[in-house]
């Protein structure tokens, strides 16, 4: 289904890699508007968990804890891919972050955004890749092409 896909979601995808989550959400919010199901849902999910992103970039705990579970509960039925882009891994690495941010609690939020620009600093310089416990920022993976 990649090869359908509008450029503007491309777009929106690597928006959401770079850390410009507010900018993915208005990329994929004007494709999710004219569009319908199923393509429409997916779209939302994405655009879901971009905003808890951003919300969490923003230090909005309750708005990032809920955004993150419901774009993860409207991708559920997209899995192993779809779009293009490897969904179950999107949603695995949305509920590590979750999970994250559950059990720091909204007191410790800062804290979190800290580590989660730390790892994508240290991404960036030197191209590591975060072990599973250390806070990360979800990436969207393109299917492999063969």
């Amino acid at each position: 289904m990649s090869e359908t896909m509008p450029p503007e979601f491309w777009q929106a995808v690597e928006q959401f890699n770079q850390g410009e989550f507010y900018a993915c959400h208005d990329t994929l919010e004007a494709l999710w508007l004219e569009e319908v199901d199923p393509l429409r849902r997916f779209y939302q999910g994405i655009l879901q968990i971009a905003v808890a992103c951003y919300h969490l970039s923003h230090l909005n705990w309750r708005g990032a804890a809920i955004l993150l579970g419901e774009g993860m509960n409207r991708l559920r039925d997209y899995q192993p891919t779809y779009g293009g882009i490897e969904v179950t891994n999107l949603l695995e690495q949305s509920g590590v972050l979750l999970q994250q941010l559950q059990q720091l609690g909204p007191e410790n939020v800062e804290s979190l955004r800290q580590q989660l620009q730390a790892a994508q600093v240290e991404e960036a310089a030197i191209a590591l890749s975060a072990t599973p416990s250390q806070p990360r920022w979800p990436q969207i993976v393109p299917i492999a092409l063969s």
